[in-house]
């Protein structure tokens, strides 16, 4: 009796463990950054002014705190619950990725493709809080005021949109393979 061959099965099952595997690392990456990001807060920093964050800003009274700055009080609690829900729902995304990978089921690739969308929409809740602290800062600060906090939730935002698309890329490609 002669065994059939699979010349390019183990190599092909490498491959897409290896991408899987890398995909889930960077997007534990990206949710250990915009968590750490969020928390600190301190996103800009001038040596003139105080340091304005995403959960302290300035407000009216204090001595640093002028009436063109104490508006920004009203508009962060919008920015500080839109990229702390991008964090929780990168964690599900998170946990989605790794459950698809330790259950080998029928259901793994609904629950990898899950998990991608949830990180694509982590990242158009954290792209848009990261956008509007942005830009209704834009006129008080340069370049050089943002602190490697933010520059730490910028480069989340990217992961969570590469790791999302890639996820959903990969799954696709794979789908073929699979039937």
């Amino acid at each position: 009796m002669q065994v059939p061959k699979f010349p390019h099965h183990r190599s092909t099952m490498f491959f897409e463990m290896f991408l899987r595997v890398l995909i889930t690392i960077n997007t534990a990456l990206a949710v250990i950054l915009s968590s750490l990001s969020v928390c600190d807060g301190k996103w800009i920093s001038s040596t003139e002014q105080k340091i304005y964050g995403v959960w302290d800003t300035c407000k009216v009274g204090e001595d640093q705190c002028n009436a063109d700055m104490a508006w920004l009080s009203h508009y962060m609690p919008l920015i500080r619950a839109t990229v702390s829900l991008a964090v929780v729902v990168g964690i599900f995304g998170l946990e989605l990725l790794m459950v698809s990978q330790l259950c080998e089921d029928s259901h793994s690739r609904r629950k990898w493709n899950m998990g991608s969308v949830l990180l694509l929409i982590s990242f158009l809740l954290s792209s848009a809080g990261t956008l509007v602290y942005v830009l209704l800062l834009k006129d008080f600060v340069g370049l050089g005021s943002f602190t490697l906090l933010f520059w730490c939730q910028f480069l989340a935002v990217f992961l969570f949109f590469l790791n999302g698309i890639s996820g959903l890329y990969f799954s696709r490609l794979t789908m073929g393979a699979d039937q």
